[in-house]
């Protein structure tokens, strides 16, 4: 076997940086998630993504003064199937750098990512509605709980004629964070909440959300929800 056809070993291991100070993760002190890969017998070390997004307020739900917080062992789970994605993808042309630049696009969480904008929407259509103190709750309140999850309890509050409106324009003028989140929730059930690009770029996810959406939501334009989501 020349060089050429030499077959390199790819390896990674997850593991607990107790060089570094513990972090809080959710009222509890641990040393942070990091990840290291070797393939040809040299090294990379990164802080690991999803360490990174589940340790915001927003992901730990209180019950009664009682925080339960997402496992860190399913952290891991999340970490494993990313990574061995990414491997399995490059075997032929597997590279560090390559590597590298995979695991930073694939394991973007859509609803993360589209989540600032839709506050950002909340908080415009709230404040043109004469609402100005309200628009600046729903910009504080983003910051320790998903949009997601107070839109639920405003269907509740608001005049149902208010609402309609938000939801209407928001499929206008919003990113499709509010299709996303539920057709996450109801397809990811009893799971972290969260979409990575690596999950939507799945033939079967795209094709299930286009039919929850067509079922969910009926009266609006899923080939336009479509294209913002492939293009957000």
């Amino acid at each position: 076997m020349n060089k050429a056809e030499k077959e390199y070993k790819i390896s990674y291991k997850t593991y607990y940086n107790k060089r570094l100070k513990k972090s809080c993760f959710h009222n509890k002190l641990v040393h942070p998630l990091y990840i290291q890969v070797i393939f040809d017998r040299i090294s990379i070390v990164f802080k690991s993504y999803y360490f990174e997004l589940f340790s915001k307020p927003k992901y730990a739900i209180r019950v009664s003064g009682e925080i339960f917080a997402p496992d860190i062992k399913q952290i891991i789970s999340e970490e494993k199937a990313l990574i061995d994605f990414i491997i399995n993808k490059n075997q032929q042309s597997f590279s560090l750098d390559i590597f590298k630049k995979e695991y930073t696009f694939y394991s973007k969480d859509l609803l993360d990512t589209l989540e600032r904008d839709f506050s950002n929407y909340l908080y415009t259509f709230f404040y043109d509605d004469g609402l100005p103190f309200l628009a600046e709750i729903f910009r504080q309140g983003a910051l320790v709980s998903d949009p997601y999850k107070i839109i639920q309890d405003m269907k509740k509050a608001l005049d149902p004629k208010l609402y309609k409106k938000l939801i209407d324009n928001s499929f206008h003028y919003a990113p499709p964070y509010l299709s996303l989140y539920a057709f996450t929730e109801r397809f990811k059930a009893n799971h972290l909440i969260s979409l990575t690009v690596m999950e939507w770029l799945q033939p079967k996810t795209q094709e299930a959300f286009i039919r929850f959406f067509k079922k969910e939501y009926p009266h609006y334009n899923i080939t336009e929800t479509f294209e913002k989501i492939q293009h957000g």
